[in-house]
Order: structure tokens, then sequence, then C-alpha cells
């Protein structure tokens, strides 16, 4: 219909008012269709300026009453690909991804040819714990709609979590050459590069992220693990403290930091980081492991003076 196109075409482009006037066009001229009343809430959803990605906005009361009213509309048409499909993207932002599953499953079976219905698949099954399902839709996502970054980004992740560190490296690469100015890209990238035992070709990527993103304190840990691999040790510190300030319970940058201090030699300060790591979470094995091979460094006899 072109009501509808002229309004998506609005929509993609940030004048709501337009895509508003065209949504309601449709909706008048096509009542036995949900593509206009759709059209109207997904104006609503662009209004409340969140993000897309995984739990971007938990407990958001303003997009809570639109996934209702869009459930009352899926009531009526039950059968409408493209709702199932903003449905599932909807509960993907509010970090429900066990209800997103089987409506992106609907919407792939619905539209086989949409890119994104598989994109939005991959990501539920990546958040319910179904890695290599996720590689599968991903991968499906990227063959149908090829050069999109976000999708590529999704697809590196669920790489990393199957352990095939090389292909996301690859992905990610892609990713970060199609959006050179986005954060996640080269924070995903320089990640990879880490877990991969490559901090020097991380580091750049690294730093581009915090300088995107400087509110993003998983960058920032990223960053300073980084230096602490280039033997970088006080910019290491100085740079898990500033990730700290930004979110004091993300428990892996109390981790970097304690074993950054450990480096440098200053034990006392190394356990009471990762003690506090281990507080947050306790869990998490890495600051039992950590704070292990610190009582082994202090059992050892250190050398005389000269």
């Amino acid at each position: 219909m072109q009501a509808v196109e002229a309004g998506d075409a609005a929509l993609d482009a940030g004048r709501l008012d337009v895509a508003r006037q065209e949504y309601e066009r449709a909706r008048n001229l096509a009542p036995s269709s949900a593509s206009g009343a759709l059209g109207l809430l997904r104006v609503r959803f662009a209004e409340l300026g969140l993000g897309s990605a995984y739990a971007d906005a938990p407990e958001n009361p303003g997009l809570k009453t639109l996934l209702d009213e869009l459930d009352g509309l899926l009531r009526e048409f039950p059968g409408d690909a493209a709702a199932q499909l903003e449905r599932a993207r909807w509960l993907i932002v509010l970090g429900d991804a066990p209800r997103a599953l089987p409506s992106a499953q609907l919407a792939v079976r619905l539209a086989p040819e949409q890119p994104e219905a598989y994109s939005v698949l991959g990501v539920a099954q990546l958040a319910t714990g179904q890695s290599q399902a996720a590689v599968e839709s991903l991968e499906a996502a990227n063959r149908l709609g090829q050069d999109d970054p976000d999708r590529l980004v999704n697809l590196g992740t669920a790489y990393m979590l199957r352990g095939r560190v090389s292909d996301a490296i690859r992905t990610f690469r892609s990713a970060a050459a199609l959006a050179p100015a986005d954060a996640r890209t080269h924070g995903d990238l320089g990640a990879a590069l880490l877990a991969d035992g490559r901090p020097d070709e991380a580091f750049p990527h690294l730093l581009r992220a915090t300088q995107l993103a400087p509110e993003r304190a998983t960058f920032l840990t990223n960053l300073g693990y980084a230096y602490q691999q280039r033997g970088e040790l006080a910019r290491a510190v100085e740079t898990q403290r500033r990730a700290l300030a930004i979110d004091p319970k993300l428990g892996s940058a109390w981790i970097n930091l304690g074993n950054a201090l450990a480096d440098q030699g200053d034990y006392a300060g190394a356990t009471a980081a990762l003690r506090h790591a281990e507080a947050l979470d306790p869990s998490d094995p890495r600051p039992k492991a950590s704070l292990r091979d610190l009582a082994e460094l202090e059992a050892r006899p250190r050398p005389a003076p000269p």
C-alpha cells in the first residue's frame, strides 16, 4: 500500500509527523489491514527514544503500554508477520527474550524472506542460551540482507559464544568497516582480539570505542585490560578506576583492577579489589582464582635487598 510505504520512508528518515499522517491515511483506506495501526504504534515507539539492543529499556512503562496495545492488534491479526516481528523486537528491548522467541519464530515462518525476522530470532536465541541456533539464524539474516553492521555484530557475538574467535574477528571487522563511527563495533572487535591474545591489535579499537562512548564502563575495563597486557600498568589501574567510577558494580572491572594492582606489587590493594568483586557475585569463579594466585605470590620468598 502506497501510504504505508510513504509512512515507512518518513519513519526511517525521522519525520515522525509525516509518518503519522501517512499511517493514519493507510488505516482509513484499509481498516481490514493491520499495517496502518501498526505503523502508528511504531511512530509512538520512535517517540520514546529508546535503543534497539537487548535489554536497552527493561521495565519501561511506555513500551509496556505499547506492547499491550500491539497484543490487542495481534488478537485481531495474529498472522501479520510485521506485527509479530515488532512484538519480538520490543520484547528484546525490554529484555524479555523468552516471550520474544515465539513471536520471532512465527515471523520467520510467515516471512521467510525477511532478514530482520531471522536477526531478531537470533538475538532471542542468544539471550536464551541457544548459541548454535543463534549462529544459524544470524547467518541466514546476513545472507538475506548483507552489509548491515548491527546484524554482523550480533553474528560475531554468536561466534564468540561458540568459541569461533577467528570467525568473530572477521565478522566484527566487516561491521567496523561498514560503521566506523559505531562504538559497539569497535568495542566488540577489540574484545575479540583481546580474547585471541592480540592486545596491540585490540588497543586502537578499544580506545576508539571509549572515545565514541565514554560513558560505557565495559569499554573502559576492556581498554584497561589491554593496557595491562601491554605492560602499561599505571594506565591500566587508572582506566579501571575510571570504569568503576561509572559503574561501581561492574565485577569485571574490579577483577581487572585487582590483577593490575597485583602486577604492580600492591597485594593489599589487589586483595581488596578482588574481595569486592567476589562480594558482588559469589558465584563468579574468577575472583576466587585470582585470589588463589595472589596468595601464592605473597607466599613466595622475596629476594633480599642488595
